[in-house]
C-alpha cells in the first residue's frame, strides 16, 4: 500500500539552491516538490503532513568517515552500529559511511564481511563502507577490483601508525596503480608514522607523558610531508586521492598547490579541527585525554586557513571521523603514557548543528553547509543523487531543521554512546526536529522513533567528481 508524506510550508536548502516548496514523499522516495501556495502543492494530499513553516527542510547529512566498534589500542569505539546510528539521526545524518577493517594476514573479503556481520540489522539510519587495506599484496590487490565491482569503492591506507596499519610508500604506490585501474578512490591517512614515533620515544624518555605532548609529537611538518607525499605518489600514479582528517594549514597548502596543478586530490577536514585546539590537548589533571585524536589537535591559529578552504571548496567534505572511547576505563588506559591513549573522539550527532551555527557565525553559507556535509560526501563516495540532496527520484532522507532553536551541547543530552562530550557546554543556534530515512520517521518532533534494522547496506558507484 502506497504511503503519501507531505512537508508543507519550509525552506528547502540544497548545495545548489534554496526554495520555499513543499515536499512530496512516496514509497521512500521524494516524488515531487512544488512552490510553497502553488496549485500543484494544494492539490497533492498525503497520509501525514509535517508542517515546517519557520523551519528549513534539508537533505539529511552524509558522515562519510565513522569508526564504530573500531578496534584500537586493545579496545573498542564505544559506539556500536547500533547506537552509532541512532545518535548519528539524532543530530540530522541519516547515511555513515564506516570503515571495514583487513587485519594483517587476512584477505579484504574477511575483513568486509566481519563488518557487515557488525552492521546487519543493526543500523537505524543507512550505510555503507569504505575498506581500510592494511596487508597490501598481490592478491589483496586484486580484491580491490572485485570490492570495486561490488560498491566498496574506496581505501583507505594509513602513513601512519608502524606496526598496526601502516603502509610503506612502494605499498601505497601499488595501491594507487590499481585503484587508477579500478576506478577505487584511495583515502590517505597523511602522517609520517615512523618519524612521529621517533619523537614519541624521545617524548616519553623525557618524561613527557601528559596528553598534549600527543599533538607535540604528531608534528605539524609531519602531517604536510606525509600530504605532499601523498600527492606525489598519487601523480605518478596517475590515481585519484582524497586526504582524510586535514588538521593543519601546511597540509592544505599541499592540496591547494595540487589542485591548482588541476590534480584529482580532494580534502575533508572534521568539526574537532574548525572548533577545538591543542588548548583542549593540554587541559589539565589528565582531561586533556578526552581531546587526543589522530591527525592531533592544532593550536588556534590553524582554524582560519581550514574555515579558508572550505569556502574555496580546496577541502570538499567535513566528516567527523567519529571514534568515541569513554574517559572512564578507556581513555584512561594511557595514564602515564600519552602514547597508549585510545586515538578517537565522539562526534556523529554534533556535526550538523556545529556547521550550522557556521552558518550563524558567517563562515560558511547555508547552501555551503549542505553542500560540505550532505552533497558533496555523497558525490566523492557515490550515492548522489540517491543521497546528499532533496530532488524528486532521491531517497526521502529528510531533515526538518530548526534554524532559530538554542541548544547546549553536554554529555548529559547526547545519545552517543560515550561519557563525555568534546564540545561540553557549548551553546549552539538551530536543533534538529524531525528525521526521515527513506520516508519513515526516525525522529519525530525531538521524539526518537526509529529502529535498528530500518537501516540498509547501500553499494556505491566511484567517485562522481571524476570524469
Amino acid at each position: 500500500m502506497s504511503t503519501r508524506t507531505l512537508v508543507r510550508g519550509g525552506l528547502v536548502v540544497t548545495a545548489a539552491e534554496e526554495t520555499h516548496a513543499d515536499v512530496l514523499v512516496e514509497d521512500g522516495r521524494i516524488a515531487a516538490l512544488a512552490a510553497h501556495g502553488s496549485a500543484a502543492a494544494a492539490a497533492w494530499t498525503a497520509d501525514r503532513t509535517i508542517d515546517a513553516t519557520g523551519r528549513y527542510v534539508i537533505p539529511g547529512g552524509v558522515d562519510a568517515h565513522t569508526h564504530m566498534e573500531f578496534p584500537f589500542g586493545g579496545t573498542f569505539a564505544s559506539d556500536d552500529f547500533e547506537s552509532g546510528t541512532r545518535a548519528a539521526a539524532w543530530g540530522g545524518t541519516t547515511t555513515i559511511v564506516d570503515f571495514a577493517v583487513q587485519a594483517v594476514g587476512h584477505t579484504l573479503r574477511e575483513g568486509l564481511d566481519a563488518w557487515h556481520a557488525k552492521a546487519d540489522g543493526r543500523c537505524a539510519v543507512d550505510y555503507a563502507f569504505h575498506m581500510i587495506l592494511s596487508d597490501v599484496h598481490d592478491s589483496s590487490l586484486k580484491e580491490m577490483d572485485l570490492l570495486v565491482e561490488e560498491g566498496v569503492t574506496s581505501f583507505k591506507l594509513f602513513m601512519a601508525y608502524p606496526g598496526v596499519f601502516y603502509s610503506d610508500d612502494g605499498r601505497v604506490l601499488r595501491a594507487m596503480q590499481r585503484s587508477a585501474l579500478n576506478g577505487g578512490l584511495v583515502m590517505m591517512h597523511a602522517e609520517n608514522g615512523p618519524a612521529i614515533d621517533v619523537l614519541v620515544e624521545q617524548a616519553l624518555a623525557r618524561g613527557d607523558t601528559d596528553p598534549r605532548h600527543h599533538g607535540e609529537t604528531r608534528h605539524v611538518l609531519l602531517e604536510a610531508e606525509a600530504t605532499h607525499r601523498a600527492v606525489q605518489l598519487a601523480r605518478v600514479a596517475g590515481a585519484p586521492l582524497y586526504v582524510v582528517h586535514v588538521s593543519a594549514r601546511e597540509a592544505l597548502a599541499e592540496l591547494v598547490a595540487a589542485r591548482d596543478q588541476g590534480l584529482p586530490v580532494f580534502g575533508e577536514t572534521c568539526p574537532q579541527y574548525l572548533f577545538l585546539s591543542a588548548d583542549d590537548l593540554a587541559e589539565p589533571d589528565f582531561e586533556g585525554a578526552k581531546y587526543v585524536c589522530s591527525t592531533p589537535l592544532r593550536p588556534r591559529e590553524h582554524q582560519a586557513a581550514l574555515w579558508r578552504g572550505l569556502r574555496t571548496d580546496d577541502l570538499q567534505v567535513v566528516s567527523t571521523d567519529h571514534c568515541p572511547f569513554c574517559f572512564r576505563g578507556q581513555k584512561e588506559l594511557g595514564r602515564g603514557d600519552f602514547s597508549r591513549i585510545p586515538n578517537g573522539l565522539p562526534g556523529v550527532e554534533n556535526r550538523m548543528d556545529l556547521l550550522h551555527q557556521a552558518v550563524v557565525d558567517g563562515h560558511i553559507s547555508r547552501r555551503r553547509w549542505i553542500e560540505i556535509a550532505c552533497a558533496a560526501p555523497a558525490r566523492m563516495f557515490g550515492l548522489y543523487p540517491k543521497k546528499g540532496t532533496v530532488a524528486p527520484g532521491s531517497d526521502a532522507d529528510l531533515v526538518v531543521y530548526d534554524p532559530s532553536a538554542t541548544q547546549t551541547l553536554s554529555a548529559r543530552t547526547h545519545h552517543m554512546n560515550v561519557d563525555y562530550s568534546a564540545y561540553e557546554g557549548r551553546t549552539v543556534t538551530g536543533r534538529v526536529e524531525t528525521v526521515l530515512s527513506r520516508g519513515e520517521f526516525v525522529i519525530d518532533r525531538r521524539t526518537y522513533t526509529g529502529r535498528a534494522g530500518h537501516g540498509v547496506y547501500t553499494p556505491r558507484a566511484t567517485c562522481q567528481y571524476l570524469g
